[in-house]
């Protein structure tokens, strides 16, 4: 009960701050959008950019911590798909769409700030090594098979530039890429810019859960309700769950565990969301699920926090 009152309550409590402001109308939907994109292309580029940059890459990336990870990952989408196809008889793009609801993960706006309450900032270089391609790996993913979904037969070229154009407009992957340069290069930074990315980094998750408050308030969770249930099962429970047994097999540190499930535990990010509304399918079901994932996960989190050693 502690672990509930000292870590996973405070950063929803930012998030519920951000939904009563909205709801009672100190702040409109405008408002909320402009601090959204500060957060998603500006202050979180910048975080994730100074982490990747001093992150130790020889200590931090190794194949039992992100195949623990990415095959749970996988197995969200997978059974996320093929239940809303086989299960539910949803068409197979509102399936791809709900399958990426059990792949998208909370990453980066609950996934750090929760593990860095439970257990500090210095528990978080594995958080930032699955971060670090979390976003690209995701993408590519339910992309690509969306476009071989509405291909029907069409050039592989096509497919492979549409995930190329999708990948390099989006503003998290340009400011890992540009994190990786600088520590792949050894590139020091002049002390101005250094210091000016720390001011941005320091904005990125208060202003981020504040706005994820916000937006909120536009999703309702109305219809499919076997559906929503269901890949909300698939993103609190079975994505952590395959993730713990892996990571148990493979021996992973401790650190590293306990990193790879609190991740993989996080509520569907509103990228699933925006993911469905640029093919517009699925979106009803992406926006229930953001909304009620992230107030049950409250309770799974907690409950994640007890079986971690």
């Amino acid at each position: 009960m502690q672990d509930l009152l000292n870590v996973v309550l405070p950063v929803f409590l930012v998030i519920g701050f951000g939904y009563f402001a909205t709801w009672k109308g100190y702040l409109n939907a405008g408002q909320i959008d402009g601090l959204m994109k500060f957060a998603q292309n500006f202050a979180i580029p910048c975080l994730l950019f100074s982490a990747i940059a001093s992150l130790d890459l020889s200590r931090s990336y190794h194949p039992a911590l992100m195949l623990s990870f990415y095959i749970g990952a996988g197995s969200g989408f997978a059974a996320g798909m093929l239940g809303a196809r086989f299960l539910f008889g949803r068409p197979w793009e509102d399936s791809v769409a709900i399958g990426f609801i059990g792949l998208f993960s909370n990453s980066v706006l609950l996934g750090l700030a929760i593990t860095e309450r439970a257990y500090g900032v210095d528990a978080l270089a594995a958080n930032f090594a699955i971060v670090s391609i979390h976003a690209p790996f995701c993408y590519m993913v339910g992309i690509t098979v969306m476009e071989i979904v509405r291909a029907r037969g069409q050039s592989p070229f096509r497919v492979a530039r549409t995930v190329g154009i999708a990948m390099f407009r989006n503003a998290l992957v340009v400011g890992i890429a540009l994190g990786f340069i600088v520590n792949l290069g050894d590139i020091a930074l002049p002390e101005p810019v250094t210091a000016a990315v720390d001011l941005m980094k320091r904005a990125a998750l208060p202003a981020a859960l504040f706005g994820l408050g916000g937006l909120l308030v536009r999703y309702k969770p109305e219809g499919d309700g076997k559906v929503i249930a269901y890949i909300i099962a698939v993103s609190l429970l079975l994505h952590p769950t395959i993730v713990y047994g892996l990571g148990r097999a493979f021996d992973l540190p401790v650190s590293d565990l306990r990193s790879a499930v609190l991740t993989a535990s996080m509520a569907p990010g509103v990228n699933t969301y925006l993911f469905a509304n640029i093919y517009g399918v699925g979106k009803r079901v992406a926006a229930s699920s953001v909304l009620v994932a992230t107030a049950v996960s409250i309770l799974t989190v907690w409950g994640w926090l007890q079986i971690l050693p």
